[in-house]
């Protein structure tokens, strides 16, 4: 019959506008900014940079290995490595990175530069927001901008958070040398038997 199509989508469009008025999942229409619809934990934008302990250039994790940088599809990742090392959060003398600057004009929010860092020290961010009066240097995102919290890290993706944790924790506690057991410390070394001579 010509024109089921249309009664069918009518159909639908009446439904939902009744239902609206009575359940709340039907609701499209968010006021924003007064209201924010809730963000999945899977969502991403754009990268930003984590560091430990309290001190964004001395917790930062990023040793500046250039990895994302090289990897990057649109490259519009640019990282100066420091000529000396500093003790990272775990106190282990490392590079880092001297300049660090994403273009998120360029971005496209791929997610490979995450997936590609060895040191779990580049992830995405939630932040949209992000819209700038002029067109360049504004959308260049230095390092101070990009360091952010693992706290914040948490705040935002608690699943991968706390599985990021876990697996840097696991890989600290391979690295670090077992200590000595009391009883090998105290146990004096056997001395080899020698055969009896015969006379």
């Amino acid at each position: 019959m010509i024109g089921t199509g249309i009664l069918k989508g009518m159909a639908v469009t009446a439904r939902n506008f009744v239902g609206s008025y009575f359940e709340k999942d039907r609701l499209i229409t968010v006021q924003y900014p007064e209201e924010r619809s809730p963000l999945p934990e899977n969502y991403r934008n754009f990268p930003f940079l984590i560091y430990d302990t309290d001190d964004p250039e001395a917790g930062l994790r990023c040793v500046a290995c250039k990895i994302c940088e090289k990897e990057c599809p649109p490259q519009c990742i640019y990282i100066t490595k420091s000529e000396d090392k500093k003790p990272d959060y775990l106190g282990k003398p490392q590079f880092y990175p001297a300049v660090f600057d994403i273009d998120i004009s360029v971005c496209m929010s791929c997610q490979i530069c995450v997936e590609v860092c060895p040191f779990e020290a580049i992830k995405m961010d939630k932040v949209f927001e992000l819209s700038r009066r002029e067109r360049f240097d504004a959308l260049l995102l230095r390092k101070s901008d990009l360091a952010k919290s693992n706290t914040y890290y948490h705040s935002i993706c608690p699943t991968d958070a706390s599985e990021v944790d876990a697996k840097l924790a696991q890989s600290a506690a391979k690295k670090k040398p077992a200590p000595p057991s009391p009883a090998s410390a105290d146990a004096v070394p056997a001395t080899p038997s020698t055969p009896p001579t015969r006379a």
